[in-house]
């Protein structure tokens, strides 16, 4: 690679095998069609044999379905990678999938459901609408139901309140939140001389908010001379043609975009500047996330950066699990927080030596692990992990960067890695532990 970054060892050795479907839960579960993945146990570690249920909330029907099922066949996967003796607790996971479509009532519904059937790890990330109803419902279920805790594994949704004011024992993030990464991405951009006029374009949610927000309070730091030239906040989910917003940004006189929209909305958006013939530079959060990197590449010389926690071209074993990804479900693996989170149960079992989620929790708090990325910390003050942030751009694949997104022949090279420190921010968290 033409960039400074060097793979580190990962924690646990993979090895190849088949997944066992076990039964699909009921209602409100995901369709029957995608069924809970496990593999069989093997003897290895101190809590060898024992299986651990994880009720996986999510969207798997609406607009962002395809989205849902992506990570979904990513958290089954890597647990089946990290079965029995492959990880340090020897444990082996199941995953389970609940639909919320994406609402945070009907993630209610499936908590309630997962709980009713003995789950006790829960995981979500598409919405922070839904993760803050989470967060307070799992809360309320562990201070009335003393020895039937739950605990809840946030890897995507962003929203910095879940980890400041609204912080809870039972709650870890596994990404970056918002306003981690829009310090990394305005780290980056005040070094870019020709950024001078930006449009912002954002969802009309807690997350798309806060993506104007912290660009504008990171920018007039940084970069003051730097111009909002337009800001804009569409309806969630909803908006089917993006050529009246984009026809916005052009008579704007923007130079530059900025955007956190994910999912059929940052598709849809990039398909109307496809249409339009502006390829001006576009900078964003999840530019590589399914169906996107699809409507990239059927545009020309599209100028696009990404601010993650990821990117597209690992080697060694991590290129052999997307590649192996790729291959079982001609998808692409990009959801790298789920490798993360099993490596971070699995360690903190191991440490427990335990699969009680109290003390389980315990353990996981300031612990530092072997993350995809090398070692990462569970920051104990607030629950919010700490790891490295890179920039990389839409870029035609070549021997250095070979990976190919979607199939389209293109992949995100990193052009900037920051050290974790870089994009860490402060908490206000005032953590109450059981």
């Amino acid at each position: 690679m033409n960039f400074a970054f060097k793979t580190l060892a990962l924690s646990v050795a993979f090895a190849c095998s088949g997944v066992v479907f076990a039964q699909t839960p009921a209602k409100p579960a995901a369709p029957a069609k995608a069924a809970p993945a496990k593999a069989a146990p093997a003897a290895a570690g101190p809590l060898a044999g024992q299986v651990v249920k994880i009720a996986h909330i999510d969207p798997f029907s609406g607009p962002f379905a395809n989205v849902g099922t992506n990570q979904l066949k990513s958290w089954q996967f890597v647990a089946e990678r990290f079965a029995g003796s492959k990880n340090p607790a020897g444990v082996t996971f199941e995953v389970a999938p609940f639909d919320n479509k994406g609402s945070p009532q009907e993630s209610l519904n499936a908590l309630k459901a997962a709980i009713d059937q003995g789950y006790r790890y829960v995981t979500q990330g598409n919405g922070s609408g839904a993760a803050a109803a989470i967060i307070d419902a799992v809360n309320k279920h562990n201070e009335r139901n003393p020895g039937k805790e739950v605990v809840y594994i946030n890897y995507a949704a962003v929203d910095p309140a879940l980890t400041n004011e609204r912080c809870s024992f039972w709650h870890f993030r596994l990404d970056a939140d918002t306003s981690m990464k829009m310090e990394g991405l305005t780290s980056y951009m005040k070094d870019q001389p020709k950024v001078k006029n930006v449009y912002l374009i954002n969802q009309n949610y807690s997350h798309g908010q806060q993506v104007a927000k912290f660009f504008k309070e990171g920018l007039a730091r940084k970069r003051p001379d730097v111009k909002i030239a337009g800001e804009e906040l569409h309806p969630l989910g909803q908006v089917k043609d993006f050529a009246p917003y984009v026809a916005k940004i052009k008579a704007s006189g923007a130079d530059t975009i900025v955007t956190g929209n994910w999912g059929t909305d940052m598709t849809l958006l990039v398909k109307a500047l496809n249409d339009a013939g502006m390829n001006i530079p576009l900078y964003a959060y999840y530019a590589g996330v399914t169906g996107t990197p699809t409507a990239l590449a059927q545009g020309k010389d599209m100028n696009v950066s990404q601010v993650a926690i990821s990117h597209s071209n690992y080697t060694g074993d991590l290129a052999n699990l997307r590649n192996d990804f790729k291959k079982k479900f001609n998808d692409d693996y990009y959801t790298f927080q789920t490798y993360n989170g099993i490596a971070m149960l699995a360690q903190g079992m191991a440490n427990a030596k335990s699969t009680d989620p109290v003390k389980v929790a315990r353990a996981m708090e300031g612990m530092t692990f072997k993350g995809f990325a090398g070692e990462v910390q569970m920051r104990k003050t607030d629950h919010q992990l700490q790891q490295p942030m890179f920039i990389s751009k839409w870029t035609k694949a070549d021997a250095k960067n070979p990976y190919s997104e979607e199939n389209t022949g293109f992949n995100f090279a990193v052009v900037k890695q920051m050290d974790a420190y870089v994009s860490s921010t402060p908490t206000s968290c005032q953590m109450q532990r059981p």
